[in-house]
């Protein structure tokens, strides 16, 4: 009995918990809720590089990424499909000409040197960045628009200041002529980049470094205008410059951020051209009706479900309700926790998803009444019910799980939500059913009044209902 109280005290602190996290944490609507558009960039091959593989394909998603982070879109889905496409939704943008201005032009990388005298200010203009930055991720998941858009605005003014702290060089060292860029781990755990530069390339790069060697001043790595890098030279190198045509970054990179700005350098440096194909747009007024409609089939169908459960199955139907409203409450709160991007297949996956918690409690309580109809005790035929379903229960989930793996990795963007969404939903569910509907239960076979037969099981015979009783 101490147990059953146990589980009850840490059931209803989680439900507590899921009402604040559903009332504090909005979730992110998706595309074919909230409205915007949707963008297919088609990547093209070149007689430079024939064929695109993934790793030039990362690359160019991580300038993608950058842009679209330049428009303010909050909330964007970028991702690869096939071998030579990247996906973009944009949410509540719908003017997908701009997006296609944006996003389809080749990205720009050059090497800058820094003017004389402004390592004060770089070095005050990267603090102030890194500390908006910061408040850019805790703003991530707010609602206060205005606060967005001044941090926005303030990224923007601070990376032009940072800009006229820098110089082009004549002719300019620009991305076209650096033929490759990679994280490479060194002694202990510190990473660095190397790169790596053609014959003309090399040469300008050996006459920045020179002038650079040993002032103080830094390098400036610009992709599409923006810094993000800074390296100085030593001063070994300012007799000839760093030459051979290639070069290494140092800063006590981790292994991610070594690998990061590689592919940042190999992505603005990629001579592909790059082509908006598929442009979709939809609606806001296509959205909201979607979520009325949904919201109104998943409370339709959730509140069919709870009338049949009492009617048919009575006392433990009651107890299935209560569980299934837990359900309800846990899995809506994981969707908000985990940042679950809310799309129209997750719906549907969600409601899915309360179905297979239903079947998991019919299971457990027809296997009850067959135990009460063999002639056992109420307790032992509770107990029963839930040992024997258990292995039906687990067995079902599994082959759901190995489905929604299938389909999430195989899958991409709304198949992926659907898969998500119901894999979470039926982890809950196998909580909701085992932990929630036992306790109730054992809790309720422990109330004298609850304890008769007919609560359980309607159509007991009157010797079955004196075995029961005893």
């Amino acid at each position: 009995m101490q147990r059953q109280r146990s589980l009850l005290a840490l059931i209803l602190v989680m439900v507590i918990a899921a009402i604040a996290v559903i009332a504090t944490i909005p979730i992110p609507l998706g595309l074919d809720l909230r409205g915007g558009s949707q963008l297919t960039i088609q990547v093209k091959p070149t007689p430079e590089i024939p064929r695109i593989t993934e790793r030039e394909l990362e690359a160019v998603k991580s300038v993608v990424e950058g842009r679209v982070n330049g428009l303010g879109v909050s909330e964007p889905v970028i991702q690869t499909v096939g071998e030579d496409k990247i996906l973009v939704q944009l949410p509540g943008v719908n003017d997908p000409e701009e997006a296609e201005r944006v996003l389809g032009g080749t990205a720009q990388l050059e090497f800058r040197q820094q003017k004389p005298n402004t390592e004060t200010q770089l070095f005050a203009l990267r603090t102030s960045q890194q500390e908006l930055k910061q408040q850019q991720q805790q703003l991530k998941n707010s609602n206060d628009t205005a606060a967005i858009a001044k941090n926005r605005e303030a990224l923007q003014n601070n990376s032009k200041a940072i800009a006229e702290l820098f110089e082009s060089t004549n002719p300019p060292l620009t991305g076209q002529y650096l033929k490759d860029a990679r994280g490479e781990p060194t002694s202990g755990n510190n990473w660095e980049v190397a790169i790596r530069f053609d014959q003309k390339g090399g040469e300008l790069f050996a006459q920045i470094t020179k002038n650079l060697a040993g002032t103080g001043r830094s390098i400036g790595i610009f992709l599409d205008n923006e810094l993000i890098s800074s390296p100085v030279v030593g001063p070994e190198f300012a007799a000839t410059g760093i030459t051979g045509g290639g070069a290494v970054i140092t800063g006590n990179f981790t292994p991610q951020q070594a690998n990061e700005l590689g592919v940042q350098l190999k992505g603005g440096s990629l001579p592909v051209p790059v082509e908006i194909g598929e442009i979709r747009t939809v609606g806001a007024t296509l959205g909201k009706d979607s979520i009325q409609s949904s919201i109104w089939a998943g409370v339709g169908g959730l509140i069919l479900v709870l009338i049949f459960m009492v009617i048919y199955y009575r006392l433990p139907g009651v107890i299935a309700d209560i569980a299934l409203v837990i359900y309800a409450l846990l899995t809506w709160a994981s969707f908000a926790l985990l940042g679950v991007t809310l799309t129209l297949p997750g719906i549907a996956g969600f409601i899915l998803s309360i179905g297979m918690a239903v079947d998991a409690n019919v299971l457990i309580f027809e296997r009850t009444r067959e135990e009460l109809r063999a002639g056992k005790t109420l307790y032992r035929s509770v107990e029963s019910g839930f040992y024997r379903a258990f292995s039906s229960i687990l067995d079902s989930n599994v082959t759901t799980w190995i489905a929604c793996a299938a389909l999430f990795w195989l899958g991409s963007g709304l198949v992926k939500g659907f898969a998500l969404t119901l894999a979470l939903g039926v982890a809950v569910s196998m909580f909701t059913a085992i932990t929630c509907s036992r306790t109730f239960m054992f809790l309720a076979i422990s109330i004298p009044s609850l304890k008769k037969p007919e609560l359980y099981c309607p159509n007991l015979s009157a010797s079955n209902k004196t075995e029961v009783a005893r």
